[in-house]
Formats: structure tokens, sequence, C-alpha cells
């Protein structure tokens, strides 16, 4: 009787932690914060417009009706009206959401990848290389992020490739700092000296046991990143030194729009509205995230 009753305290008692474990999972734990599901559903909608913007899109988003100019929101044919050319609207923010997301995912991997790598390399490294990569990092950093993106872009030139390029290289030196943070905690580590010990090469040590350990400050920042780029991708197009017309992208859009927000201020409202609610669900999602793999923020 004694052992039959040990035995379903320990059936409960396993059915107790495996609750325990899945309650406590990073999706879960995602679930229960409402602003990073709101997050999500954002970047998931516009993920969606990316991947579809063929199918969504009622018409070619360069296809000009000169005689239907400026229409308002809600007109037949047209939810959000069209533009000084007569193009669709909503078929050029949907198609212009390709062009913006694809900048700002492009340019955060373009800094993460040279980032981390700089990172890992100062952080492990330590002394002259230390010092010599983050004076650069530090030179960088002392021109604003849009001006140092206008820089590049005055050098590199318009298009889609040079706009990832420049807000890209933006990107390295927060990348490799947050980087070179995480690897001076983690390399003083038991389980990295004890891999020393072993005789374990240093590559195998960074890449194996020191960079999966940096991985969660990286993909909170990663996430953070994306919603900056777009912000910097609409500037520079704003500007008239990112994406080119007739090419459809949010900042392009949005520049259109500025010279008639007297009389059609659908055109930069509507642009103006999708970038804030793009950057807005990738700044959710970054918070959530972070709320989910740092430790320090556990309640």
């Amino acid at each position: 009787m004694e052992h039959k009753k040990d035995s379903l305290g320990g059936q409960a008692h396993a059915v107790m932690l495996e609750k325990e474990r899945k309650s406590n999972s990073a999706w879960n734990k995602i679930k229960r914060n409402k602003t990073a599901m709101l997050g999500l559903f954002i970047v998931v909608f516009m993920m969606i417009l990316v991947i579809f913007a063929g199918i969504l899109a009622p018409y070619d988003p360069n296809e000009l009706s000169l005689g239907s100019t400026y229409l308002k929101p809600g007109s037949p044919g047209h939810i959000f009206g069209t533009d000084e050319f007569g193009r669709d609207l909503l078929s050029r923010i949907i198609y212009g959401s390709r062009i913006s997301i694809l900048v700002a995912v492009g340019a955060t991997f373009v800094g993460a990848t040279i980032g981390v790598l700089l990172g890992l390399v100062s952080g492990y490294a330590g002394g002259i290389v230390d010092s010599v990569i983050m004076r650069i990092m530090d030179g960088m950093m002392a021109f604003p992020f849009i001006l140092l993106s206008i820089i590049l872009m005055t050098i590199l030139g318009t298009g889609v490739f040079n706009v990832i390029l420049a807000v890209g290289i933006a990107n390295i030196p927060n990348f490799a700092r947050v980087v070179r943070g995480q690897v001076h905690i983690v390399k003083n580590e038991d389980y990295c000296k004890a891999v020393i010990g072993i005789g374990a090469s240093h590559p195998r040590l960074l890449f194996k046991h020191i960079l999966p350990n940096t991985l969660s400050p990286i993909i909170v920042y990663a996430t953070l990143s994306t919603a900056g780029s777009i912000i910097s991708e609409a500037a520079l197009s704003f500007l008239g030194l990112g994406i080119t017309p007739p090419t459809a992208s949010w900042g392009n859009i949005l520049r259109a729009g500025k010279e008639t927000l007297n009389t059609a201020p659908h055109i930069a409202t509507i642009s103006g509205i999708f970038i804030l609610l793009t950057v807005l669900g990738f700044n959710l999602l970054g918070d959530g995230i972070r709320d989910v793999l740092d430790p320090k923020m556990k309640k």
C-alpha cells in the first residue's frame, strides 16, 4: 500500500514538474506578456504583407492613372486613395513594406554579423587588439547614427543594396560593444577556464562556448535595431538619399506626401502610420524577448 502511494506521489510530482516546465518556456512567457503579443501580432501582419504583396496588392504599384490623382481614402476601388500620379496608395504601401522591411532586416544582419565578430575578437583578445577595435568603434559612434548613414550614402550612392550597406555599417559599433561586454563576463566563467584547461583551441572556445552564451542580448538588440533601421531607411528616402522613385518604399511615399500636406494629407499620414506601427511592433516584441531572456527582468 505504501509503495502504491509513493508511486502515485511520484507521478503527481512528475506531472507538476512537467506543467511548471511548460509554463516557464520562452513561448509561454511571451504569451503571458500582452505587449509582447501585440508586438508579435504587428510584426507577423507586416511579414504577411511582405511575403504576399503580389497577391494582396490590388494594382501594380507603379501603374499611372493621371485622371485619378489625389483621390481621397475610401474612393471606389482605392481604399487608401491615390497619389500625385494616380497610383493606388494601398498597393504602394504593400509593396513598400517589402523594401522597407527588407532594408531593415538586411541592415540588421550586416551590422550584427560584422559587429558580433568584432565584439568577440575584441572582448576575447583584450590588450592592444581590444583598444584598436574599440577606438574605431568610438570614432564611428561619435557621429549621430543618421548622420553617419547620410555620409555613407553620399559615398556609396542611392539604391537598395547601398541603403542596406550604409545602415548596416552604422549599426556595427552598437553590436560590437554589446557583444564585447558579454564576452568579458562569459570568458571568466569557470566552465570557460575548464575548457581551456583540457586543451580546447581558441576558435572552439570562442564560437562553441562563448558565442552561444552571448546570444540573448544579441537577439534582443537585433530586434530593437530592426525598428531603428526602418526609421533610418525612411529618413534617408525622405531626404532623397535612399530608395529612389518609382520604387515604392514607406520613406519615399512619405517624402512625396510632404509636398501635399494641405491638399492631400492622406499620402503622408498613411505611410507615417505604417512606419509608426512597424517600429512599435518590433520595439514591443524586443522588450518582450528581453523580459524572457534576461534573468534580471524576471518578476
